[in-house]
């Protein structure tokens, strides 16, 4: 398929598909407006706690602050494109959302799966981890999945139904990818937790420390659970659209629009969550607002 029939047949189906599902698509639109700002206002304010907080750049932040860019470049770019793709009929920018505009979220996506098997790997070898995972790797993992994600978007313009395709197994490899790791993170926690039981019966006390470690453990098995379900809350209906695309060849407009507004959500959710979980980027950030207000009212 040429780009010209992508022409045509874009034009064609948004058509349609405005005139059967006016009303839900005007709805679903609403709906973006405030996770654009909170996309925006929100990974800003994490981009710019870490790149102003040298005590936060280690690897993970590094990850991080990726992570809050493509947020950013979602509430920025992806869904303004969308919200104008599905109230006018410019075809041009229908041809830029299925592009670019999924690129975005598909970094997002994949950072967050690197996210989640580098903190597997911290736990599971704790004590190579420095050795394994270095600054150097983790900057080529991170240009890598910017480069994966806007060459497959080349894949649009030869087929758009092999581009789908690519996408759903790139979103069904990361969700697999999480699942394994956060479950890996899980039984790493209470196995550590039952032998610091087992350590506290034996000596039949309970020190400080263990208690400490204890509370840690919890703490991260609580995040894991809480990070993955987001994840499996946002990303799972889409994936499971893009099979149902794939094997019927059914457009599932309605859905489709509201799995998409799930997706965009995520970007609205992370720096809430991750400001909400680690207290050294909640500290950071809450820094950083208050500096932001000071100099704002300076200025007045």
């Amino acid at each position: 398929m040429n780009l010209s029939d992508s022409f045509k047949n874009y034009n064609n189906s948004h058509t349609e598909d405005l005139a059967k599902n006016g009303p839900m698509v005007i709805i679903n639109c609403f709906l973006n407006v405030p996770l654009i700002l909170t996309a925006i206002l929100g990974n800003a304010l994490v981009l710019t706690a870490i790149l102003t907080t040298p005590s936060l750049r280690s690897h993970s932040m590094i990850m991080l602050c990726n992570l809050a860019i493509a947020d950013f470049l979602v509430g920025v770019i992806t869904q303004p494109f969308y919200i104008v793709k599905e109230l006018t009929e410019n075809r041009l920018l229908g041809i830029l959302w299925d592009t670019v505009a999924y690129s975005f979220c598909g970094v997002s996506l994949l950072i967050i799966t690197t996210i989640s098997v580098d903190r597997f790997l911290a736990l599971h070898y704790h004590m190579r981890y420095s050795t394994i995972v270095t600054i150097l790797r983790v900057r080529y993992m991170i240009a890598l999945v910017w480069f994966i994600n806007f060459l497959s978007s080349v894949v649009y313009f030869s087929n758009d139904f092999i581009y789908h395709f690519v996408i759903a197994v790139i979103t069904g490899i990361c969700l697999i990818v999480s699942t394994f790791s956060y479950v890996g993170i899980y039984r790493i926690v209470c196995r550590h937790r039952l032998q610091i039981h087992a350590q506290q019966e034996a000596v039949q006390c309970s020190s400080a420390e263990d208690d400490l470690n204890y509370v840690r453990m919890k703490q991260s098995a609580l995040n894991t659970f809480i990070f993955y379900i987001i994840l499996v809350i946002c990303y799972l209906p889409m994936y499971i659209l893009l099979t149902l695309h794939g094997l019927s060849q059914k457009p599932w407009p309605t859905e489709w629009n509201f799995a998409t507004t799930l997706v965009f959500a995520n970007s609205s959710i992370n720096p809430l969550l991750f400001c909400w979980r680690l207290r050294e980027l909640r500290k950071a950030a809450m820094k950083t607002a208050r500096r932001i207000v000071c100099l704002q009212s300076e200025t007045e």
